[in-house]
């Protein structure tokens, strides 16, 4: 009879163990990529050329953080994704001289060109 209450109970904590891994692997992770060299500039040349509004925005912009809701974000135009396609499917602004592209869905920033 203590036998099966012991190997119940040990079934129930690896249900509960199980139960909060799984919780944890579907945690939303913030994806970022690589920015080649060349794709670093045309991303900044048409910023420049463009002259695209900085957002003023005092706290520090860091990869993986969510930007204020206040932060206007724009989508990233064809100039930029034709030839960096990657950016396509994020929204950008500009912070200090640096190009920022965020996750529109949850607004984390995914990656700082400078």
């Amino acid at each position: 009879m203590k036998r099966t209450w012991l190997v119940g109970l040990a079934a129930a904590g690896l249900l509960a163990s199980g139960s909060a891994f799984a919780q944890m692997s579907t945690e939303t992770t913030t994806t970022t990529w690589t920015v080649k060299p060349e794709e670093r500039t045309v991303i900044k040349d048409y910023v420049v050329k463009e002259k695209v509004r900085p957002e003023p925005i005092k706290e520090e912009v860091t990869v993986g953080a969510a930007v204020p809701a206040d932060v206007q974000l724009m989508p990233v135009p064809e100039a930029i994704y034709a030839k960096v396609p990657e950016a396509r499917r994020y929204e950008y602004f500009d912070w200090d001289g640096r190009v920022v592209f965020v996750d529109p869905g949850s607004r984390k920033v995914v990656q700082i060109v400078d």
